[in-house]
């Protein structure tokens, strides 16, 4: 059944398609990461010798558990925020903040892929699906009329926030599954 939504809300594939791009985009990354890291990393190393050691060791020390459970974490709140958009009808400043995140989120990869002159992962996607799919919905939401002005700071505090629940999720991760070692 193609339903028309009620004029100022959008249907679902604009709200809840926020959770099945991220899902998708994700699932590339989960695939991806422990391969690339693997093989990539001792080469930007060398190329970047500017990057703290620290880092290169966090990255190196990432197993695909641990990615598992942080991207669970991340996907909680593309979840939540998801289902505030859905029950809005879009008009949910939370979810068009994580939106923003998640399309802004992609360029970073592709500056990612473009700094380490190749594939990194979560490039894939990024164009031909996280960013599309936020123009789009975004596009939705402006036709819609629920679309709240963004500001450079607004988009910058929607990146800074999105980076904030990516770090926090692989910080539980790793407490969560250290414990699991312990017992």
């Amino acid at each position: 059944m193609n339903r028309t939504p009620e004029p100022g809300r959008v249907d679902a594939a604009v709200t809840l398609g926020l959770f099945a791009a991220w899902l998708v985009h994700d699932l590339e990354e989960l695939a991806t990461v422990p391969r690339w890291t693997r093989t990539r990393i001792p080469e930007l190393r060398r190329r970047f010798p500017q990057v703290p050691e620290r880092l290169w060791r966090s990255m190196e020390g990432m197993r695909g558990r641990e990615f598992a459970v942080a991207m669970a974490g991340v996907g909680l709140v593309v979840a939540s925020a998801a289902a505030d958009g859905h029950r809005t009808g879009g008009r949910s400043a939370y979810y068009q903040s994580v939106l923003d995140g998640f399309g802004l989120h992609g360029l970073v990869h592709l500056a990612q892929a473009a700094a380490a002159r190749g594939y990194t992962p979560g490039s894939a996607t990024s164009p031909l699906l996280v960013v599309p799919f936020t123009l789009w919905a975004r596009g939705r939401l402006r036709r819609a009329g629920v679309l709240r002005p963004t500001t450079a700071k607004d988009a910058a505090l929607s990146l800074g926030l999105a980076g904030v629940a990516a770090v926090g999720a692989h910080a539980a991760a790793r407490r969560v599954l250290s414990g699991r070692r312990d017992e």
